[in-house]
């Protein structure tokens, strides 16, 4: 089994929270009413370890590792700039190394997003647009509201953008429609949110389409279409059937045999919400496997988390967790109790970051 299902002995019971109104739960969604479990686990670490608090802040050495990695996405881009699109050289570059690189800017600007490369939140605004570049769309600007609001309203119907719709769980409910899911969940990932809610455009936006449109050009003016076709490409593998793509799938879809049906009453135990992975590719991930510990904590940074994992090892020794992300994308298409539908809902909570949503 990929994910181990039980309950730490502190991990904290999520305080109930009363349902707007009654629900028809004619979906398959595993619906609850209780707080998100990362506040209340937040407090309870607190409370035993206080000197968790102490790893907080930003990570200098991030910056480094994004200016390397962009560079590296140039001089590929330098060199495959010739080669055909469908050629043997082309292809597997842009698989082996640029989506690997482009996996890890994604992740780049997840840390950058949290405010963890830059004391200065106007630094790291700047440079998420600059780690944006090899991958060939300008989106970190519209990722950061996206993704706190992710954090503050996790699960939230209407405004956690990482859930899938209704829509998209009905029609991708079959091992066809999950392997579609998964070798295009780059576009699902880039399309939903949009259709989910709107962001207001704020100057950053502008900034990050007018930055990446003229590093587009450039490119293809001094190198040619084929440097920007391997950074696209190098981006659709990378959100594909890819390894690291598994920490898509693998952070908050249920796995493992819930004997819980999704009309969860809120007196039974709660179906878990995420999952940590602790495999050696989060070494290319900026730790993102550990991801109970970043919900935890979004203000420590990738290279303490396995800190806190040492520190507060009480809480999460029994938590849900991963061992292979390729073992997740093989069996979230292939086992019939796994899929889309297989995600925890709640119709109330939480809060929109950066405005452009109705709160419920």
């Amino acid at each position: 089994m990929s994910a181990t299902v039980t309950a730490a002995p502190h991990q904290g019971v999520p305080l109930p929270v009363k349902p707007s109104q009654p629900r028809d739960h004619s979906d398959h969604f595993f619906w609850t009413y209780t707080e998100e479990p990362h506040r209340t686990r937040r407090q309870a670490i607190i409370k035993a370890h206080p000197e968790v608090t102490k790893l907080c802040g930003h990570e200098p050495l991030t910056k480094y590792i994004v200016l390397a990695v962009v560079t590296l996405q140039i001089l590929c881009a330098v060199w495959l700039r010739q080669s055909p699109v469908l050629s043997a050289r082309f292809l597997l570059t842009s698989y082996i190394i640029g989506a690997t690189a482009n996996q890890n800017l994604f992740l780049a600007i997840h840390e950058i997003s949290h405010n963890l490369a830059f004391k200065s939140p106007t630094a790291n605004r700047l440079f998420a647009v600059f780690a944006n570049l090899p991958i060939g769309l300008p989106y970190s600007a519209s990722f950061r509201p996206y993704h706190l609001t992710h954090h503050k309203s996790l699960g939230v119907d209407g405004l956690d953008t990482d859930l899938p719709t209704s829509l998209e769980a009905f029609f991708l409910d079959s091992l066809l429609g999950k392997a579609f899911f998964c070798t295009f969940q780059i576009i699902f990932y880039a399309v939903r949110p949009m259709m989910v809610y709107q962001l207001p455009l704020t100057s950053l936006h502008l900034f990050n389409v007018v930055a990446q449109s003229a590093f587009d050009v450039l490119l293809i003016h001094y190198l040619g279409a084929g440097a920007l076709a391997y950074l696209i490409m190098s981006s659709f593998f990378a959100g594909s059937l890819h390894p690291c793509a598994g920490h898509f799938i693998a952070e908050h879809y249920v796995f493992g045999k819930q004997t819980l049906s999704p009309r969860t009453p809120s007196n039974q135990p709660p179906v878990p919400e995420t999952y940590s992975y602790y495999g050696p590719l989060n070494l290319l991930t900026f730790n993102v496997g550990l991801h109970n510990e970043h919900h935890d904590f979004p203000a420590i940074p990738w290279s303490r988390l396995p800190l806190l994992h040492e520190m507060a090892k009480d809480f999460y020794i029994d938590l849900p967790h991963h061992t292979s992300w390729v073992w997740v994308i093989w069996q979230f298409i292939c086992d019939k109790e796994v899929g889309l539908w297989c995600r925890v809902k709640r119709e109330t909570g939480g809060r929109n970051v950066g405005g452009g949503g109705k709160i419920k």
